[in-house]
């Protein structure tokens, strides 16, 4: 018997319509666009607390985000901004909190990524790498508990985080319960500045499908036609009732690990390699080889999320941020304890 994870199911992929390819390469642009100018707010300092970029992975992220619907659970990584914004997050949302804004999903409480609408589905992560797995399993058990069906969870993680005991147990009860669950690992090449080849002994990390009893999926994260392919595919599979889904993407981080890294133990070889293209790049050309836009309507674009993302930060500047005189600190979801 074929093992699910060994099963060759890519050439039951439906491609992406250019429809969906366009749309998914505009929120990749506008994250990108909205990174790059969080990233130049550090640098001059204002903006407090780390900064990390999702450069080379939007098409990954987004490819997610765009796949999900109204009523799913989606538990992002600090690389994730694409899937995000994809999957409804807005641009203020993450403005105002990269800048402490009151008005901010944290209230000015929290500096960097650890933010989230958990009544919408999009939870706030935890640092601890892999523990967003386990957790969006526990909330699709509740979900299984309140007789909830037709949702999906998914979360993201790194080469990495795979290595961490809460992926492991996060996979195999979603494995044993034959949970909805949807895990995307970005292979970024690097846990932090480590290398594959110190991680894991195993020739790719999808092998790893086969000891959960889950199906497993490869992608080429640079490739955004292949990103929607398979991860429409993966969501679909989970939906309907197959159980877990693990899918692995090749690519490379185009960036440091956060703002205060200058990435130098990166191999350069691999960013001469096809792992180290820039997605948002091949996503473009792509584009203009099949003429779905003209170079004009995509320059527009170009200065549209530019424009966006300047109203944005301008627009929280103006915003008060929180007073420690007069805040009460308690759990954003608990006001009414102090009601009386």
């Amino acid at each position: 018997m074929v093992h699910p994870a060994e099963a060759d199911t890519r050439p039951a992929h439906s491609p992406a319509s250019p429809k969906l390819f366009l749309e998914t390469y505009r929120w990749m642009l506008l994250a990108r666009t909205a990174e790059e100018k969080i990233a130049n707010l550090y640098r001059s300092g204002k903006i407090v607390g780390g900064v990390f970029l999702g450069k080379g992975q939007e098409a990954l992220s987004a490819s997610l985000g765009v796949h999900l619907k109204p009523g799913d659970i989606f538990a992002p990584l600090i690389r994730d901004q694409a899937g995000r914004m994809a999957f409804g997050e807005s641009l203020l949302d993450y403005i105002r909190t990269y800048m402490g804004s009151r008005l901010g999903p944290m209230q000015g409480r929290d500096g960097n990524i650890h933010r989230g609408r958990p009544r919408e589905g999009m939870l706030a992560m935890i640092s601890h790498l892999g523990a967003m797995v386990p957790t969006v399993a526990g909330a699709l058990m509740a979900r299984r508990f309140k007789g909830i069906k037709g949702c999906v969870g998914a979360t993201c993680i790194g080469d990495g985080g795979t290595s961490t005991g809460a992926f492991h147990e996060g996979l195999n009860l979603a494995a044993v319960e034959r949970l909805p669950l949807v895990v995307v690992v970005a292979n970024n090449q690097y846990a932090y500045s480590t290398p594959n080849s110190r991680q894991f002994a195993c020739s790719d990390l999808v092998q790893r499908a086969v000891g959960y009893g889950v199906e497993g999926h490869s992608v080429d994260g640079t490739d955004l036609a292949d990103c929607l392919s398979v991860l429409g595919h993966a969501v679909e599979r989970a939906r309907s009732g197959h159980g877990p889904q693990l899918v692995v993407a090749s690519l490379l981080r185009l960036a440091g690990h956060g703002e205060h890294d200058d990435a130098h133990y990166i191999d350069p070889q691999l960013r001469k390699a096809a792992v180290g293209r820039d997605c948002l790049r091949l996503a473009e050309d792509e584009i203009l080889k099949r003429q779905w836009a003209a170079p004009a309507e995509v320059e527009a674009w170009h200065t549209a999320a530019q424009s966006q993302v300047e109203d944005a930060v301008a627009s929280t500047l103006r915003e008060p941020l929180p007073d420690p005189g007069e805040e009460t600190w308690q759990a954003l979801s608990t006001p009414h304890l102090n009601e009386g």
